[in-house]
């Protein structure tokens, strides 16, 4: 395989509680410390991107590594809460945020979405689970020769190569990978609930955040009080299986949106054939680009090939604000003006890497996905292609692989109250995906908002929604009518942004 289809590969993959009366217990023991059933919380500050952070209440809770053997190996799983606004009022059931990935952590995700939930947290405490192999709970990363955290040495260029980066970074891990799997976070997540003495918890999940929402509603059914899930990943999927198709249905939507406007499609024309033909050119022929580091401001070379293109495409995709950039910086690099294009890329890069613990994330994909993919020929016409396939399949014949029950992919079925959020341009997590959820759930209610990518929490009045729908249970009796002011975001036409 080409070079550039793994290293594309390394870049998509890095690139979602016994009642307690009114709520937690909040005396203090000591100077500083709270309790919440029979976890003692001290203060601390979490730290998101952007710079974003937010003051909270962190403790750690032990749990075996291996479920099957609790006299053995222990784990600490990092735990934050943020305590409800209105103490006196707060209601018994806190708010499980499960992020994305698989790979991140909830508390490093949070600051960025908190202003979202200010409803939300008003009657409900919010509790942190950063999920084993992430953030503060053992966490499981892979580093490349210059130290980052990657899924794979940046070059590797086949199967080998790239297993064997896999089988390095499984032999340096102070950890048993088998047991870093989504059953295993949801058999911690009840020890979580048990351990703080609520009776029921709500569920609010995000991209494979859903995942575990799921799985923790199939296992422990009388202890989900409402679920919200944005950016849905059904049960039966394989992670990975559409990815590529996925992508190239998202930017056929919004490139069509350029086409409608005159000042977009008179100025970039048909901004899929420009992609098609600026791949293969790259990928015939990699350049040298000078450009400015977007973080540093300094000179900087490097090569751009196809799967920067590719790469940068499916990152800017996610999010419409983003997208709004492809038309005019895929016409730029197409005109031979590539330092645009070779720097945002670097941006993205940068701030996707130490993200994602990939070594978590391959104990979750190969024990619960790998077994099921196969490569397409016919995606191989795709941005993607099947290098994520190839990828995970070379990695998981040789990452210590754990088990998934029996009955992991069945269809969610619930009667829990349940609202789904799903992004019209999502290039990951279609619509059609909540649809598929909501066929096993009678009391649940799937919003699609126009225009908008992955991940729906902070957009419109989604967070009233949010905070409406957590007070009440009830999804079919919200008022969305508020979600049709929610337009489309204009392709950028120039540097300083879009036609008036």
């Amino acid at each position: 395989m080409p070079d550039f289809r793994w290293r594309l590969a390394a870049v998509a993959t890095a690139l979602l509680l016994a009642g307690c009366g009114g709520g937690a217990r909040n005396a203090d023991d000591t100077a500083g410390v709270r309790r919440y059933g029979a976890l003692a919380f001290a203060p601390c500050t979490l730290s998101g991107g952007a710079g974003a952070s937010i003051a909270a209440q962190c403790t750690t809770l032990s749990v075996p590594e291996n479920p099957a053997a609790p006299q053995g190996r222990a784990i600490a799983l990092r735990i934050a809460w943020l305590p409800a606004t209105d103490a006196a009022g707060a209601a018994p059931d806190p708010v499980f945020f499960l992020t994305g990935g698989p790979g991140q952590a909830a508390t490093e995700s949070w600051p960025a979405v908190d202003p979202a939930f200010a409803e939300v947290r008003k009657r409900r405490h919010v509790i942190l689970v950063d999920q084993r192999g992430t953030g503060g709970s053992h966490p499981l990363i892979c580093r490349d020769a210059q130290g980052r955290s990657a899924v794979a040495d940046e070059g590797a260029a086949g199967s080998d190569e790239i297993a064997g980066f896999a089988r390095r970074c499984a032999g340096a891990l102070d950890a048993d990978p088998r047991h870093y799997t989504t059953t295993d976070a949801v058999a911690d997540l009840e020890r979580v609930r048990a351990a703080l003495g609520a009776e029921t918890v709500d569920l609010v999940g995000a991209s494979y955040g859903t995942r575990v929402a799921q799985q923790y509603a199939m296992r422990h059914p009388r202890r989900v009080r409402a679920m919200v899930l944005d950016g849905l990943v059904p049960n039966e999927l394989a992670l990975g299986a559409e990815h590529a198709r996925n992508l190239d249905a998202s930017l056929a939507l919004q490139f069509a949106k350029c086409r409608e406007l005159p000042a977009c499609g008179d100025r970039f024309g048909d901004t899929r054939a420009r992609l098609r033909a600026l791949m293969r050119r790259l990928r015939e022929a990699p350049v040298e680009v000078a450009y400015r580091d977007p973080g540093t401001g300094e000179e900087r070379r490097g090569t751009l090939g196809a799967d920067t293109v590719a790469g940068l495409t499916r990152l800017f995709a996610y999010a419409p604000e983003a997208a709004s950039l492809l038309p005019l910086v895929l016409s730029e690099a197409d005109q031979g003006r590539y330092a645009a294009l070779m720097a945002l890329s670097r941006l993205v890069q940068d701030q996707l890497g130490e993200q994602i613990a990939h070594g978590m994330q391959l104990s979750v994909l190969c024990a619960e996905d790998a077994d099921l993919l196969t490569p397409d020929p016919a995606e191989a016409d795709t941005v993607l292609g099947t290098a994520l396939v190839d990828l995970l399949r070379a990695q998981c014949a040789v990452w210590p692989r754990g088990r998934r029950p029996a009955d992991f992919h069945r269809p969610l079925r619930s009667d829990a109250p349940a609202l789904l959020l799903s992004g019209e341009f999502d290039p990951v997590t279609p619509p059609r995906y909540g649809e598929q959820v909501l066929a096993g759930l009678p009391n649940g209610r799937h919003l699609v908002l126009r225009g908008r990518g992955h991940g729906s929490f902070a957009v419109g009045c989604v967070p009233k929604l949010l905070g409406r729908f957590l007070e009440t249970a009830d999804a079919k009796a919200l008022d969305a009518s508020c979600l049709d002011s929610v337009g489309y975001v204009p392709p950028f036409t120039g540097f300083n942004g879009w036609e008036p």
